[in-house]
Formats: structure tokens, C-alpha cells, sequence
């Protein structure tokens, strides 16, 4: 409503006509859980750089996974993340190691375990390095899940039992999480060459990923740094058997280096096959969500419906031009459809507002194909 005007002037009003940009959320802040002997315990501390991480919790002898996990992490290319330190201490019921990880709900600010990171809004990828044991890779699981804006990087164990790769179980069915094979060879300076598991080293490549060329590219075909060498060196053969399970492997190629080889999720939906999938929809539903709030408690009439579609219709232009959805317009890349029909008497009369959006994101090249035939002797194209 207009303000009130008591004497003749010329006044001057601001009007909100203009888009209200959506901004995109962070993609690529990790969390670990692991066991330290130092440090604080069951409280998220936020490192930026490994000289934070040694302040807090100690260097490498202090811990089995949790100090090289995220060294791996700054060292391939991550710049924030959250400690939760579960501590040494054998859990205080019969179900050992699984309870200090999964962790207790006892209100704000005393959560312990998964159960404390819940505490933290930013966090977008969640491992336990080390942790193989089902009952935790399943707690991590369903964290993400219910968090619904996370992604869980899973270790395989060190060791495979008799029987070969074809034996090795992946985690239960999830669209959240993704599994890697094998552990990795690092230099430890106390203890000289160890074999640790790849989720350190995962995170940070998501991260660097991310940053330069965004959560839409595959984290794959990507260079290990700090990677020595592999527990296990696996054939084009045994690969045949893991990817279809949505194991993802590290190979070793000649003249090539260690890199990730693998870029599936766990989940058996063929919708949310890939890594960078799944992780392009957690952003773009978090930014989505975060950027409309302003919507809460308009009038919801047309007017509205216009505004937000404009919105979100700027957000995933600006998407697609970044080459995160496939398709040659806009309109073969995404449509946000709010109208009457999303909204019609019944579901305005419930105070909602519907918004349908559907997006094809680019899903990554994971079979690459290249068919070539002998043309005839002197060239040119042979005639029907």
C-alpha cells in the first residue's frame, strides 16, 4: 500500500520489479568421522587447511584413518570440512564401534556421532574413512537420506575375502552414496608406506571437481594425488564385474597415473545411475529452496506463480548455459510449469503452492564408442 500524502511534492518510491536471483549453494564442504586420540570429541570443528586440522586433533599418529583422510582431502583439492572426532573409548552398550558412529540424539548442542553433524546446514559430502562395517556405512546412508542435501563416499575393505572381486558386497541400495575399491598407498612420516581407504581422497577430488568444472561433471578420469600405488591392480576383466554393482574403481595406467575409474552411485534406479547426477539435484534443490523463501506467506494468486517461474526459469537458464542440463535450447533442458493447473481451488484453499520442474541433466560418457569401416580404394563415398 502506498504511503500516505499530506502536502504537494514529488515523491520518490522503490518498486521490486526485477528478478530475484538464486544464488547456488556450496557443493563440496566434506565431514569425517573417525577416531582420534586427541582433539575434541562428538563436536563438528571446521578445518580450512591442514594446519587447522593439526592444531586441533595432532598429526598423523594420533589417528588410523581419520589424519590422512583429510590430508588426502586438502591435498586434492578441498578447502573446508567438519572433524567429528567419536573418540577412542569403546562405546558404553554391547554394540561397540557402530553406536559412538552412529551416535545419540540427546537435543541441540549434545548430539554425538552422525547425530551431531545434524547440528551443521553446509555440510554436502559425509564419509567415516576406514569404517567398512555395515551397520555404519548404512547409518551413513540413511544420514543423507534424511538430510536429503548430502552424499556419502563409502570405503571398501582393505582386504579381499578368498574368492576374489566378484565377492565383494556393496552397501545396501541408495541414490545417496557411492561406493570405492581399492584402499590406496600414501607415505606416512611415521610410519613409512601404509595403505589407507579412498574416501579422503574422493572428497577432495569432488571438490576440485566441483570448482573447476562444476557438481554436473562426472568426478572421474581424475588424477589421485598423494597415491603411491594400489592394494590391488584391477584388470579391465574384474572392472567388468564391479561396475555393474556400482563399485567404482581406481585403476593405474600406463603413462596415465592412479585415477578414479568409476562414477556410479549405489543405487539400482537407473535414474540416479551417476555420482554427478544425484549431486547436481541436491544443489539445485537446496538453492531452490533456500532462494524462494521469500515466497512464504504471499498472496497466492497468478501473480505470484509468474514471479516464481521467472525465478527459477533465470536459475536453470543460467545452468544450462554453464552445460549442466543437456539439450540445444532452453526448452529441451528444463520447463517450470506453475499455474492453475498445478494450483487449482483445493490445493490454494490448503495454503500451498505447486510448482512442477523438470530438468535433463548431462549424464557422463561413460561408454565411449567409435565404429570405423574401410572406405573404398580412392576415397569417397560409396554409392547405393
Amino acid at each position: 500500500m502506498a504511503t500516505s500524502y499530506l502536502s504537494p511534492g514529488v515523491f520518490v518510491e522503490e518498486v521490486d520489479r526485477g528478478t530475484k536471483p538464486l544464488e547456488m549453494v556450496g557443493t563440496s564442504t566434506a565431514a569425517f568421522l573417525g577416531e582420534c586420540k586427541t582433539g575434541p570429541v562428538n563436536e563438528p570443528v571446521l578445518c580450512t587447511n591442514w594446519s587447522q586440522y593439526t592444531k586441533r586433533f595432532g598429526d598423523f599418529k594420533n589417528s588410523q584413518y581419520l589424519a590422512q583422510a583429510v590430508y588426502a582431502f586438502f591435498n586434492n583439492g578441498g578447502a573446508r570440512c567438519f572433524i567429528v572426532n567419536v573418540g577412542t573409548e569403546s562405546g558404553k552398550d554391547e554394540s561397540g564401534k557402530p553406536a559412538k558412529y552412529i551416535g545419540k540424539d540427546n537435543g541441540p548442542g549434545t548430539r554425538t556421532g552422525l547425530k551431531a553433524l545434524e547440528d551443521i546446514e553446509e555440510v554436502n559430502i559425509v564419509a567415516a574413512p576406514g569404517q567398512t562395517d555395515p551397520a555404519i556405512q548404512d547409518a551413513l546412508l540413511s544420514h543423507c537420506e534424511n538430510m536429503r542435501y548430502r552424499f556419502a563416499i563409502l570405503d571398501s575393505p582393505e582386504v579381499i575375502e578368498k574368492g576374489g572381486v566378484d565377492k565383494i558386497a556393496k552397501p545396501r541400495d541408495s541414490k545417496y552414496g557411492a561406493y570405492y575399491f581399492p584402499w590406496i598407498e600414501v607415505y606416512d612420516p611415521t610410519k613409512g608406506n601404509v595403505m589407507q581407504p579412498p574416501s579422503g581422497f574422493m572428497a577432495g577430488i569432488y571438490a576440485r571437481n566441483d570448482g573447476e568444472r562444476g557438481v554436473h561433471k562426472a568426478p572421474a578420469n581424475e588424477i589421485v594425488r598423494g597415491a603411491l600405488g594400489l592394494k590391488y591392480t584391477i584388470t579391465k576383466g574384474e572392472q567388468d564385474l564391479l561396475n555393474p554393482k556400482g563399485i567404482n574403481c581406481i585403476r593405474e595406467f600406463p603413462n596415465r597415473g592412479i585415477r578414479v575409474w568409476g562414477a556410479r552411485t549405489v543405487s539400482s534406479d537407473a535414474s540416479w545411475r551417476y555420482v554427478n547426477v544425484r549431486r547436481l539435484f541436491n544443489m539445485v534443490e537446496q538453492s531452490i529452496e533456500n532462494g524462494t523463501q521469500w515466497v512464504v506467506f504471499e498472496p497466492n494468486d497468478s501473480r505470484l506463480w509468474k514471479r516464481v517461474t521467472r525465478d527459477v526459469s533465470a536459475f536453470l537458464l543460467r545452468l544450462w548455459r554453464q552445460g549442466a542440463l543437456f539439450g540445444k535450447t532452453p526448452e529441451e533442458a528444463f520447463y517450470v510449469k506453475c499455474d492453475e493447473e498445478t494450483n487449482p481451488p483445493e490445493v490454494i484453499d490448503a495454503g500451498q503452492m505447486i510448482v512442477e520442474i523438470g530438468m535433463a541433466p548431462v549424464k557422463p560418457a561413460e561408454f565411449v564408442i567409435f565404429r570405423i569401416g574401410q572406405m573404398p580404394s580412392g576415397g569417397g563415398e560409396v554409392s547405393e
